[in-house]
């Protein structure tokens, strides 16, 4: 599976960004896709995510904030961004889940840089 990320860029505070993700290759079967985020100095955190079901998950610190859509059977996610603030600002990474043969899988995308300015 490749993941190939898009959007982000440099925004004020209080504004809006878009991110999407194309998945390719082998995309049969994924059970989520959505986006990580790292900020320097800090660990890998998810930003939020969906599964096929359509079920999603948000990091509470987005929540009212972001939207996520896409993902279930199409190949493409995207994470809408609102009211952004400078504390989100870090590189933002696409990732993608696949239970398959007892075990887990993850593949993850080139990160897109996201930097919010006060």
């Amino acid at each position: 599976v490749q993941l190939q990320a898009s959007g982000g860029g440099l925004v004020q505070a209080g504004g809006s960004l878009a991110l999407s993700c194309v998945a390719s290759g082998n995309i049969f079967g994924l059970n989520d896709m959505g986006w990580y985020r790292q900020a320097p100095g800090k660990p890998r955190e998810l930003v939020a995510d969906v599964t096929s079901g359509g079920t999603t998950t948000y990091a509470d610190s987005v929540k009212g904030r972001f939207t996520i859509s896409g993902g279930n059977v199409e190949n493409t996610v995207y994470l809408h961004m609102n009211a952004l603030k400078p504390e989100d600002t870090a590189l933002y990474y696409c990732h993608a889940h696949r239970v398959a043969g007892g075990g887990d899988y993850y593949y993850w995308g080139q990160g897109t840089q996201v930097t919010v300015s006060s």
